[in-house]
C-alpha cells in the first residue's frame, strides 16, 4: 500500500474535466486517452478542479486545494481522490471558482508555484470568497515571511 495520496483524472470534451491546477505530483499513470492518475507525496499542496455539463450548461464547477496526507492523518474525503486530504480550501460555484483561478494565476505572474504558497493563505481565501469577500493579496513579502517561519520550525 502506497503512502502517497492519489487523484484520478478524467477528461471527456465538453462534459467533464478533472484536473490538477497546480501541485508537484510525485509520479504520473496515463490510462487511457481520457484518463490518467497522479501520486502527491504526503505534504505536498495540490489543487483539484472539476467541472461537470450537460447540454444546458455547466452543472458542476468546484475546486478543492488540498494538502496530501500521510498514514495515520485525518483527511477530509473527496470524489477521485485516494484516501482524501487536509482540505484548505473547498468551493463550488462558477464564480467562486473562477476567483480562486485568478488569485492562483495572479500569484505564479509573481513566479511564486501556489504549491509552495502559505497553507494558512489558502484557508484565508476559501473563508473570504465563501462570503463573496475579496481575500488579501499573497505577495512576495507575505510568501517570505512564510518561508522563513517554515525554516525556524524545521
Amino acid at each position: 500500500m502506497s503512502n502517497h495520496t492519489t487523484v484520478e483524472l478524467l477528461w471527456l470534451e465538453k462534459r467533464i474535466e478533472n484536473r490538477v491546477r497546480f501541485g508537484r505530483a510525485a509520479s504520473e499513470k496515463i490510462i487511457d486517452g481520457h484518463r490518467r492518475v497522479l501520486s502527491f507525496a504526503p505534504g505536498s499542496i495540490f489543487a483539484f478542479v472539476r467541472w461537470t455539463s450537460n447540454d444546458f450548461g455547466a452543472v458542476l464547477s468546484r475546486i478543492d486545494i488540498l494538502r496530501a496526507v500521510a498514514p495515520g492523518q485525518r483527511y477530509s474525503t473527496v470524489p477521485c481522490i485516494n484516501p482524501g486530504g487536509d482540505s484548505l480550501l473547498r468551493l463550488s460555484g462558477w464564480p467562486k471558482v473562477e476567483h480562486v483561478l485568478h488569485l492562483i494565476e495572479a500569484m505564479e505572474a509573481l513566479g511564486i508555484n501556489p504549491a509552495d504558497a502559505a497553507p494558512e493563505y489558502w484557508h484565508h481565501v476559501h473563508n473570504r470568497v465563501s462570503v463573496n469577500e475579496n481575500p488579501r493579496t499573497y505577495t512576495r513579502s507575505r510568501h517570505q515571511a512564510w518561508l522563513n517561519r517554515r525554516r525556524i520550525a524545521l
